[in-house]
């Protein structure tokens, strides 16, 4: 355990390396990058994509997969599209509803895939068309303007700069993470990925824990849709396309490892930044959406060859 713990530190502490060689590099290239101005708004745009990435870790760590997060976020910011704006239901109503469509969806693949036990790669694609489809169907394929009523939530507060959701993703990382290292449950999460059998022997029922995290990563891919609904004032069916592509990248990047045991939400949370600061430095040089979308693949697939090979090492 105490090894492990180094390990997570040391892991921590190059992402850490890498963040500041990052800002440092575009910083020393670009004129006016590295300022305050950049870093908010560096902050303010990677709540959504932070708290989907919290979901997306938990997933993983048990050695699962979910790809339609992204779907489920766009289904949610559709129906808070059509709550509000077609049927004038107020933003608290309308949010625990839309939090009720992520349980369900969570729920669904969590229960197809832990008690017909099928893979959840194919569970949560066929959600990931399943979901998208309902968002264009409910709303004919129209994004529904909300206007005014939700940019509060992701609107930069006067004297600090970022915004209410920035808030509300860092409160949720400290939870998440708190959840994952302090709890039973965290550490079921962890035992589930390692090694499924000797959790079995131990006498712990695996299935609920494997639904559960299914649950958690819906309830986050809907609160994520909540928060990209507010910075758009659109609920937009068609959104959020490769949000679960950036999401288990950011979680890979922290060290997360897909065939499951090992991972840290704070760490997937330095894989957001990096990624956000890595896109941000990119635009502002000029880059086409094309190359950004390479860069952040190539560091993506090199991390997941690095895992590979410290897991072969270990095994060894």
């Amino acid at each position: 355990m105490r090894e492990r713990f180094r390990s997570l530190l040391a892991g921590q502490a190059a992402l850490l390396l890498v963040l500041v060689l990052l800002t440092a590099l575009f910083s020393f290239s670009l004129d006016r990058f590295f300022t305050a101005a950049t870093l908010r708004a560096v902050l303010n745009q990677i709540p959504a994509i932070t708290v989907i990435s919290i979901g997306m870790t938990f997933v993983l760590i048990t050695g699962a997969i979910d790809l339609s997060a992204g779907s489920v976020l766009a289904l949610t910011s559709a129906c808070l599209g059509l709550l509000m704006a077609r049927h004038q239901w107020g933003l608290p109503t309308a949010a625990a509803a839309c939090l009720t469509v992520g349980l369900l969806s969570g729920l669904i693949s969590g229960s197809i895939t832990t008690f017909a036990r099928l893979p959840s790669f194919i569970v949560t694609l066929g959600m990931l068309q399943a979901t998208r489809g309902l968002a264009l169907l409910a709303t004919g394929s129209r994004p529904q303007y909300i206007g005014t009523r939700v940019e509060w939530l992701s609107a930069p507060l006067p004297k600090i700069g970022v915004s209410p959701a920035v808030v509300a993703a860092a409160a949720l990382v400290v939870l998440a993470h708190i959840t994952l290292t302090r709890t039973v449950f965290g550490r079921w999460c962890r035992a589930l990925g390692d090694n499924e059998i000797a959790l079995r022997l131990s006498g712990v029922d695996c299935r609920p824990v494997r639904l559960l995290v299914f649950v958690l990563s819906g309830l986050c891919a809907s609160t994520a849709g909540i928060i990209e609904t507010s910075r758009l004032s659109t609920g937009d069916p068609g959104g959020a396309r490769g949000f679960e592509l950036l999401a288990i990248a950011a979680a890979v990047i922290g060290g997360t490892s897909l065939s499951g045991g090992r991972g840290s939400v704070v760490s997937t949370f330095l894989g957001v930044l990096i990624i956000a600061i890595l896109q941000t430095g990119l635009s502002h040089a000029g880059a086409g959406e094309g190359l950004r979308y390479l860069i952040t693949g190539t560091i993506t697939v090199t991390a997941v060859a690095a895992d590979s090979l410290r897991s072969r090492i270990t095994a060894q």
